[in-house]
């Protein structure tokens, strides 16, 4: 995999967003299963806002420490994320500021 420079990534991007994920439907997993839940929920739902499959959405560790940060029986309700689309179609998000 070739990693791109700052300056071609830019270049490269065709959309940015930033979304306020609701996480409340990992509070329907079992007790132990709740982050891991949540991590699915914000990935599923950047695939569908940004028109991709889901094997294309990218989570950039920060969000994932934010969801498991209380453990795994208590998630986030919600989590703020910057979303990058680019020109092949992979979607990239980290935690927005």
């Amino acid at each position: 995999m070739v990693t791109l420079m700052a300056d071609e990534k830019e270049a490269t991007v065709s959309e940015e967003r930033i979304y306020t994920i609701p996480l409340n439907d990992a509070r329907k997993a079992s007790r132990w299963e709740r982050s891991k839940r949540a991590t699915s929920e914000v990935r599923a739902f950047l695939a569908k806002h940004m028109k991709v499959a889901t094997d294309s959405v990218r989570l950039n560790s920060k969000i994932s420490e934010t969801i498991w940060e209380r453990g795994a029986m208590k998630p986030p309700s919600s989590v703020r994320v910057k979303v990058m689309k680019f020109k092949d179609g992979v979607v990239e998000a980290e935690l927005a500021e």
